[in-house]
């Protein structure tokens, strides 16, 4: 069920009724969810050149990463409850701009200092436009029927990881690493000018009192206390840490213990990445179905068969790139199921602080991935058991929160 979009500083009653129907929306949020993989997948293959650019040593690079994702992280508690006090519209387009900007920002930078400043604040104004993009949802859409949209836009997100790796690389041989971030601010331009003259307002009404500190704690700990909001974050959690856990480890398991050559990781990465548009279309199919809460359960289900399969295989011996390129195939496509599930599940009992709600979401589950990412890093040991295991326990996670978790509080169908 689609909800009527509400005016409020915008003209949105200006606007055609398709604006806000499933397809139009849709588009839109999955464009809005694009900018988190285009901002880091472009400039992946820049990372080597520039500690030779800067003459500094790749830990000091990396940290235009790790301050990427500490950025994106503590923003989410802020942007959400921003969105509820203010809208969704005026703050999410000043998320766009500072992208914009920050792009900018990253693409002049003149050292390494300045590009991970810029980089910081690129993260601030991307996190702003996917929380708020998860509230709209929220705010449109009965949850169903919004975890359908949030499908969907991830088939359009999928697109981000799948083509960006290889446009970055093709940028970065030919024009060094300021075209890739000036790709990334021409992209966010446009969007920011759609957004602008086609996105209304969602909030029904905005709440005063949003960003008062002790409110704001006090919500944050309503939240925390809520039995589905918990079950559904901790199985998005651990989707999303098998997911980083790949994302960190793939390379290193693949081009140094498998030898794949490198110049095949990106098609490697973007067979993994296809299992998670697969799943996005699996899960709009199951959901008219089964219902929101049955879906997920099916998705942690081949999550949990696909993280244990790898393992075994990497646990008998078996050194081949398939061994680690099938099942994380099947836990990427069973991603593509669970995570749109547990992002609209999250948010589907707080009408009133769905902004809040989609921000404590996405700050917990990138705490998880900066520890998933951090774990990778320290158990690599040559082998790909570390990487393996990982999944499987993201997957075994995953299941168990939808079993015991979703199960009890599913909160609706």
């Amino acid at each position: 069920m689609i909800r009527r979009p509400h005016p409020a500083g915008a003209p949105a009653a200006g606007l055609p009724a398709a604006a806000l129907r499933e397809r139009g929306l849709t588009i839109l949020v999955g464009l809005f969810l694009m900018l988190q993989p285009l901002a880091t997948d472009f400039y992946l293959a820049s990372l080597p050149g520039l500690s030779v650019r800067f003459d500094v040593p790749p830990s000091t690079v990396q940290l235009t990463l790790s301050f990427f994702v500490a950025g994106f992280g503590a923003m989410q508690l802020v942007s959400g409850p921003m969105s509820d006090r203010w809208g969704r519209r005026p703050v999410l387009l000043a998320g766009l701009a500072l992208y914009v900007v920050a792009s900018l920002a990253c693409a002049a930078s003149p050292g390494i200092g300045v590009l991970i400043a810029a980089r910081f604040a690129q993260a601030v104004g991307c996190c702003t436009v996917v929380v708020i993009a998860r509230a709209i949802v929220r705010d449109a859409f009965e949850p169903a029927a919004g975890a359908r949209v949030l499908a969907r836009a991830s088939s359009l997100l999928a697109i981000g990881p799948m083509a960006g790796p290889i446009v970055g690389s093709l940028l970065e041989v030919r024009y060094g690493f300021r075209a890739a971030f000036l790709m990334i601010a021409a992209l966010g331009a446009v969007l920011l000018a759609v957004a602008a003259r086609r996105l209304p307002e969602t909030l029904a009404q905005p709440d005063p009192r949003a960003l008062e500190p002790r409110r704001l704690a006090a919500g944050y700990a309503a939240l925390l206390r809520s039995p589905v909001f918990v079950a559904y974050t901790i199985v998005g959690a651990a989707m999303y840490g098998g997911l980083f856990a790949f994302i960190s480890g793939s390379s290193f398991v693949l081009i140094r213990v498998l030898g794949v050559p490198t110049a095949w990781f990106g098609a490697c990465f973007a067979f993994v990445v296809t299992g998670f548009l697969v799943g996005t279309f699996v899960c709009r199919r199951l959901l008219p179905r089964r219902g929101l809460s049955r879906t997920l359960r099916v998705g942690a289900t081949l999550a949990a068969i696909a993280g244990i399969a790898c393992a075994a295989l990497a646990a008998a011996g078996v050194r081949h790139y398939a061994a680690l390129l099938v099942p994380a195939f099947g836990f990427l496509l069973a991603h593509g199921i669970v995570f749109p599930c547990a992002q609209s599940g999250a948010t589907a009992a707080f009408p009133d602080r769905a902004g809040a709600a989609a921000g404590l979401f996405g700050a917990l589950i990138m705490g998880v991935a900066v520890a998933v990412g951090s774990w990778i890093g320290m158990s690599h040991d040559g082998t790909p058991l570390p990487l393996s295991m990982t999944l499987a326990g993201a997957g075994i996670v995953a299941l168990a929160g939808a079993w015991r978790g979703v199960m009890r509080h599913p909160g609706h169908p």
